[in-house]
């Protein structure tokens, strides 16, 4: 061994001396023992740590480390050989570095205090580990039964270089964790040698429940569970009893050997099925739990055994993968709708683009897990409320009201209250609003959005400062004033009551389905079908030149935003081609009417196609590549005259029934009102979405003069800060750094949550099922929004600026806001996770004429990109073919 003028002091620190507070010194695991043993009645076993800054001093002294760990960060993360190749390399280099005399002293000396021959668990503790927003669970190493100062010593180092097993590896990259950044500790404990053991979750981790906890329990050491050699027996724990349980046949258990080490054993045949524990001692070990769970203010997985005097605790890590509860300021029981699942928009938020929205919103909203809800507890509670909410909900996303219905139907969560007592609804015997029927009503309502827009562009521009601000608040009353015009809502559900009038008389007449999708096609005035129309015309003034093609091509290929070419810089470099003008001049145009837009553009912090241009270049490419010159005009006439065709079949065919002449009338009517008033539906959205533009262009320029004024680091900072943060930050000129920071920390993790359509003040989350009995077996059940049948490639796109579609290839994503509509040209079907009948991304594959099924739960993840599938738009369900 060697010394090197490194002592053991300070290095080696007793558990019951460290706490939350020395996470960066002990690492996540050790740092929650330590705190565990403070709370009364929570016994943890005695132990010791090895701190991170013994390994970070071995480390450094070794020089091939630092140069692996380049290599490490240079590869690519998508290349899982070198990956494992590097890591293992990592792993043998620590591994092969002699543990320094001081410091081995120093362990010798803390382990004979333990009891030298006494059996103890090593166990790793990285500084990334056990943490509020990623929990580690698994990916470095923990070695039981070690006996003996050298053996232990010989584990201190195999734990070290744990930290660069691949899986942890892995992990980190998928989290955004720097490999240097993180530290290892190792945790050294007197073994605990249980007769049961297992694992605690203070929250149902299937349902996210925070009144069950679930208790899983086995025969033996935890390593039987937690390698899955055997089931377990779990125990569900609600206010202090046991609601349900499950025993197994535990065949197998691991014990601890005589000389170190463990192994697998037979469990006597008699006991296989007796439980591993009493109900007693589950409600007792859940008891234990809550009050862990109190300390640490947050729902935790727990690994627990029982030895003859009782429960001992020997880890607790946050469970991370619950998504929030709304804050209510209550204690009441509470049912909260996703509002992203309604507005095609289910990525988090940051805190700019949530406050923004919460002041431009029609009602009061939630946060959390960086996303929105509504509280739909008062209208549940209605029965009168309850059914218009149900019936509304129902048309648009029908998971959604399966799972209100299934909160419902328990009896036991939501109150029935007096019908007055419901908030939002219309009065009872209130008329309902008249239907509109004169199409100057369209043309008046888009004129008042566009002189509004106008107006709000003049004067924001004399705005700045303070005073920017105050202006944005009153633009906001504007904004919402036109949000909840009632004219505007008229002409909105016009369209939308003549759609289901249509497909209900329809299917109730002729026996067909879903007959409004073919006489909606190519509707005059849709803002958003007519955005994807237009970049066929942008790629016809592109297809001609060949060196146009080929920058964008490279553009595509990441020359762009990787650093060849910047964003800002895009359009200038194109015009310095041959035909560049020309394309530049078509990109331009296209910009001036729609580079507002973008993909979740409901959050203000979202950059938009103004901003980054290049993010429309596959599009524009598979236009030049897929499609012939004129297409837009085409594929508008087709569309049109299929309408026409569709409507003279469906009144012929009426006109040959009883009472025919009356049906055929009626028909007509709807028929044309869908026509004037369906295109409308997408207006009110691109007004929206064209203030937004102009409120985050004037809060930029307040965030750079921030960065001049070296307030801000960096100008998206702002986007890290409420709308009344900025303002205070702009008229104090301070910001709170270490805030931005932890927020930036907070969304990042918000990244890895995936939103519940419904979820309940319990924390339990519920998505609903289609409980169909007419879809096939295999296939996936979602919602039949755009008719027809079609079959072909499927292309799973989860980034708008990744996408590569050819001709007949099937669109799978997560959802689709009007921003993926340039896309809709070039494919031949949509499946999407998220959606309903009348969401942008319905109601524009209504007008392409595309097959569409969405909420199709997990659609991205069950389908793979390249297998071949059917859509069956006009039933609502996809089957996997290859």
């Amino acid at each position: 061994m060697r010394d090197n003028g490194f002592g053991g002091v300070g290095y080696v620190r007793d558990l019951r001396e460290v706490d939350e507070a020395q996470v960066a010194l002990v690492g996540g695991k050790a740092a929650h023992l330590g705190a565990l043993a403070r709370i009364e009645g929570v016994r943890v076993p005695d132990g010791f740590c090895v701190t991170t800054d013994a390994f970070r001093r071995v480390v450094a002294e070794a020089p091939s480390i630092g140069e692996l760990l380049d290599r490490l960060s240079r590869s690519q993360p998508d290349d899982r050989e070198a990956t494992s190749a590097l890591s293992a390399e990592l792993r043998r280099a620590i591994e092969g570095i002699a543990v320094p005399d001081g410091l081995a002293a120093a362990i010798t000396q803390a382990v004979v205090r333990l009891g030298e021959r006494t059996p103890c668990a090593v166990r790793s503790s990285a500084t990334a580990e056990d943490l509020p927003t990623a929990s580690f669970a698994g990916q470095q190493d923990t070695y039981l039964n070690v006996l003996g100062p050298a053996a232990v010593l010989r584990h201190v180092s195999r734990c070290w270089a744990s930290l660069f097993t691949e899986r942890a590896v892995t992990y980190r990259r998928r989290n955004g964790i720097d490999h240097r950044a993180v530290r290892m500790a190792v945790v050294v404990q007197r073994m605990v040698l249980p007769h049961a053991s297992g694992i605690l979750f203070t929250a149902d981790p299937v349902t996210g429940n925070r009144r069950v906890a679930t208790v899983d329990a086995g025969f033996g050491l935890g390593e039987a569970l937690v390698s899955g050699l055997v089931n377990p027996d779990v125990f569900k724990v609600r206010d202090g009893e046991v609601v349900e349980r499950s025993i197994a046949a535990k065949q197998r258990a691991v014990q601890a050997l005589p000389d170190g080490g463990t192994r697998e054993v037979p469990v006597d045949a008699r006991r296989q099925e007796e439980p591993a524990l009493t109900d007693a001692r589950a409600v007792r070990l859940v008891e234990l739990g809550r009050r862990i769970e109190a300390h640490f203010g947050r729902p935790q997985d727990i690994e627990w055994c029982l030895a003859d005097d009782g429960f001992h605790i020997v880890q607790s890590r946050p469970i991370t993968t619950l998504f929030p509860v709304p804050e209510t300021g209550d204690r009441e029981n509470h049912v909260f709708v996703s509002v992203g699942h309604q507005q095609m928009m289910t990525d988090p938020m940051r805190p700019l683009g949530l406050s923004v929205w919460h002041l431009t919103a029609m009602a009061p909203m939630l946060e959390a897990g960086g996303r929105l809800f509504v509280d739909v507890t008062p209208r549940l509670a209605s029965p009168a409320a309850r059914a218009g909410l149900l019936d509304v909900i129902g048309r648009g996303d029908p998971l959604i009201r399966d799972a209100l219905e299934t909160i419902l139907d328990r009896g036991d969560f939501v109150p029935t209250l007096p019908d007055t007592a419901a908030p939002g609804g219309p009065p009872a015997g209130t008329a309902p609003a008249p239907i509109p029927t004169d199409p100057a009503l369209v043309t008046e309502l888009i004129e008042r959005s566009r002189a509004s827009v106008a107006a709000l562009e003049r004067e924001i521009r004399t705005k700045s400062g303070p005073a920017l601000f105050d202006f944005l608040l009153d633009a906001f009353a504007e904004h919402k004033r036109a949000l909840g015009d009632p004219l505007s809502m008229q002409a909105i559900m016009a369209g939308m009551e003549a759609t289901w009038w249509l497909n209900d008389r329809l299917h109730e007449w002729l026996g067909e389905k879903n007959a409004a999708d073919t006489l909606t096609l190519s509707a005059p005035g849709n803002v958003t079908s007519e955005m994807g129309l237009a970049l066929l015309d942008v790629a016809d003034a592109i297809r001609p030149h060949p060196e146009v093609i080929a920058f964008l091509q490279r553009a595509q290929g990441g020359d762009v935003q990787g650093g060849g070419v910047r964003d800002e810089d895009f359009l200038d470099e194109l015009a310095k081609l041959p035909g560049g003008a020309e394309a530049r001049e078509a990109i331009a145009a296209y910009l001036d009417l729609y580079g507002m837009r973008c993909v979740g553009e409901i959050d203000i912090t979202r950059p938009r196609w103004s901003e980054r241009p290049a993010t429309l270049v596959p599009a524009i490419l598979d236009n030049v590549r897929n499609f012939g010159p004129g297409a837009a005009r085409q594929r508008f006439e087709q569309g049109r005259e299929k309408a026409r065709q569709k409507e003279r079949d469906v009144l012929a065919r009426l006109r040959a029934l009883p009472d025919g002449d009356r049906k055929a009338d009626e028909t007509k009517r709807m028929i044309d009102r869908v026509r004037t008033f369906i295109g409308y539906r997408e207006y009110p959205k691109y007004g929206i979405v064209s203030r937004y533009f102009l409120y985050k262009q004037a809060l930029l320029g307040e965030a750079e003069r921030l960065v001049r004024a070296g307030v801000l680091t960096e100008r998206e900072d702002a986007f890290y800060l409420t709308f009344q943060e900025l303002h205070d930050a702009v008229r104090s000129k301070e910001v709170d750094h270490r805030l931005v920071r932890q927020r930036k920390e907070e969304f990042r993790s918000c990244h890895a949550l995936t939103p519940p359509r419904v979820l309940t003040s319990d924390g339990e989350a519920v998505n609903g099922a289609y409980r169909r009995e007419d879809v096939p077996p295999g296939a996936l059940s979602g919602l039949p929004v755009s008719a027809g049948t079609v079959e072909g490639r499927a292309r799973v796109v989860l980034d708008m600026a990744e996408a590569d579609l050819e001709a007949g290839d099937i669109l799978v994503t997560a959802f689709t806001d009007p921003s993926w509509s340039p896309l809709f040209v070039g494919i031949a079907g949509l499946v999407t996770e998220v959606g309903g009948l009348m969401t942008h991304g319905a109601v524009i594959a209504r007008e392409y004429g595309l097959p569409a099924v969405v909420g199709v739960d997990r659609a991205t993840r069950l389908i793979r990109d390249g297998q071949r599938i059917r859509v069956h738009g006009t039933d609502g369900y996809v089957e996997i073919l290859s």
